[in-house]
Parts: C-alpha cells; sequence; structure tokens
C-alpha cells in the first residue's frame, strides 16, 4: 500500500491517538447523523463520507484492530490478515521475512500457545476481546497452552438511532459495516440502552477466522411529547382551571391514536393518570402503561367577560390553599 493510500481513522472521527473508547464512540455518533443517508438524500459526498466514518469507527472501536493499526499504521491489515510466506514484507522499516506468516510472528512476541514461545521459550498470555460474560467490553487472560483451544471470539459494537416510532413499530434498517451493508429488522418496543444481537457479523477472529457478533446499541431520539419514566411511557397534558375545578373529558394522545381521559373534580397539577394497556411494547407481549401528567395552564390573554367572572370567583371564594403557611416554624 503506498503511503498515499493510508487513511488516517483518528482525522477521519476527529479525535486524538490517545482517544478513549468513549471519545471515539461520541465522535462516531455525531458524525453517522451528521451524514446518514437518511439525513441527505441523494447526496453522495455525504454518503462517502459516511462510509469512511463507519470504516473508522469499526477499526478505532475494536481494541485488537485499533491495538494493529496504531502498531502497523498502513500496513496494519497485511498485520491482521497475515503475509505470505518467505516474503520480505515492509511493514514500515521492520522485515518479517523470517516468519512464515503472521500467527507464528504472533506466537513469538506473545507465546499464546502456552508453555514455551516457539522461539523465546517464555510462557506468555494473549489478552483478547471475548463473548463470554462482559460481552465485547470485557476482556478475559486466555492461556492457550492447546493450539486448538483458539476459540476467543471477537464481537464489536454499533450504535443505531430509532426515532419513537420506528422504535415502538419496529422497523427494518440498512447497516454499513464499511465491506459490506446487511439488512436487520429492529423488533417493536425497542427503548435506548437495549443492546441486539446480529449474530456473525462482528469481526473476523485472527485465531479461528469465524466472526464474531455485531451488537447494536439502541438510542431513541427526543420526542416532543412522549418520555419514558422506567417501563411507562409518560406525556404531559396541559388543562384550564376550570376544568381541574369543575372536572372534564379531554383527548389525550397515544402512540397509536387518541383517547378520551375523564379529569376527575379538583384534579392537580403535577398529579398523574393511568391509561393501562396504553404504552410501550412488552418483550413478551402485551403493552406498557401511559401515565398522563396533569399541568394546569392559567390564560395569559382573556377577554373583558372573562376577567369580570375570574374577580366575582374571587370575591365569592371560600378555598384558602395557603391556611396553612402561618403556623409553620423551625
Amino acid at each position: 500500500m503506498a503511503a498515499t493510500d493510508f487513511k488516517d481513522y483518528y482525522a477521519t472521527l476527529g479525535v486524538s491517538k490517545t482517544a478513549s473508547p468513549e471519545e471515539i464512540k461520541q465522535a462516531f455518533r455525531k458524525l453517522a447523523r451528521k451524514y446518514h443517508p437518511d439525513v441527505n438524500p441523494g447526496n453522495k459526498q455525504a454518503e462517502a463520507s459516511f462510509k469512511e466514518v463507519n470504516e473508522a469507527y469499526e477499526v478505532l472501536s475494536d481494541t485488537d484492530k485499533r491495538k494493529k493499526y496504531d502498531q502497523f499504521g498502513q500496513y496494519w491489515k497485511q498485520a491482521a490478515d497475515g503475509f505470505p510466506s518467505g516474503a520480505g514484507v515492509d511493514m514500515g522499516g521492520f522485515d518479517f521475512s523470517q516468519y512464515g506468516s503472521f500467527d507464528e510472528f504472533i506466537n513469538e512476541l506473545l507465546g499464546r500457545f502456552g508453555g514455551a514461545s516457539p522461539r523465546t521459550g517464555r510462557q506468555t498470555y494473549y489478552r483478547t476481546s471475548t463473548g463470554g460474560p462482559g460481552g465485547f467490553n470485557g476482556f478475559n487472560d486466555f492461556n492457550f497452552q492447546d493450539m486448538g483451544a483458539a476459540g476467543a471470539t471477537q464481537d464489536s459494537e454499533a450504535a443505531i438511532t430509532l426515532t419513537f416510532s420506528e422504535a415502538f413499530h419496529g422497523v427494518q434498517k440498512h447497516l454499513n459495516l464499511g465491506n459490506e451493508v446487511i439488512d436487520v429488522r429492529i423488533p417493536a418496543g425497542a427503548k435506548s440502552g437495549n443492546r441486539l444481537r446480529v449474530r456473525g457479523k462482528g469481526p473476523v477472529s485472527p485465531f479461528t477466522q469465524q466472526r464474531g457478533d455485531l451488537y447494536l446499541k439502541v438510542e431513541l431520539q427526543p420526542h416532543s411529547f412522549f418520555q419514558f419514566d422506567g417501563d411507562n411511557l409518560v406525556c404531559e397534558i396541559p388543562i384550564t382551571p376550570d376544568e381541574a375545578v369543575l372536572g372534564a373529558s379531554v383527548e389525550v394522545p397515544t402512540p397509536d391514536g387518541s383517547v378520551n381521559v375523564k379529569l376527575p373534580v379538583g384534579v392537580r397539577s403535577g398529579q398523574s393518570l393511568r391509561l393501562r394497556g396504553k404504552g410501550w411494547p412488552q418483550p413478551r407481549g402485551g403493552r406498557g402503561d401511559q401515565l398522563v401528567k396533569i399541568a394546569i395552564i392559567p390564560p395569559k390573554d382573556i377577554s373583558q367577560q372573562e376577567r369580570e367572572y375570574y374577580e366575582k370567583i374571587r370575591s365569592i371564594r371560600t378555598f384558602n390553599p395557603r391556611e396553612h403557611l402561618p403556623h409553620i416554624r423551625l
């Protein structure tokens, strides 16, 4: 690979070489939203930038790939894939021709078969990403004392952003994995923080040559009306003072249409009413609840007649919500 073909993935994401995994993830999410094809329909330049951002994140978010990228620079892929036996390859001034394969070089460097390393005679341990407890963020030490035990898998994580509508109804998404585009079906009821597993779409293990899994971490775009409170869907409904005093029937939007809700007489601002089975889809079927939070909103502009009636009410009102305050002492 010519030096001019080298892609600076750190520059692509706009982060430093010492950036933490979280900083890399945040930079990727920001750029992915900026260049996403759904946001830039028909924009070839944005589409190309989106692919470059995904390619950079695929490497820098993977601990093993990032380590090889940092170590070998423009030749990191050759280092990851191995090289022809006996071929002298210029890896930034390092001659690998003494090794039959990249695995042989790793064996000497890390002694991954345990006991004595084939060349150095030292026993070492190889640290690799695994699909066990802790998933792709967990790291465990493996002593490869048996050549057949090199079964560690390599998993990766990517963020996927959904609208409330897509998450509620379920959606099929096209994901660009750099050199591959896949279709992923997101089931109804996904929420922020959920992790969805796509089998066999992760990085290729350098030991088994088998692909790990891809984990998609869901993020929901903010909605102008709906929010979450635990498993419950929450919304806020404004009502007038007379509706609060006298009670009323008001229309309340739910994810699949409006329903009439009866307000009890004397409902208070901040009080919540529960709509059972009108909330978010549940993993085991059915729907959760929707909580309707009441907000009493006084009018700012009123007619002269309305003002006269409010003044009349004030003059004859017997209720004083502050009558207990004079008795409060420390």
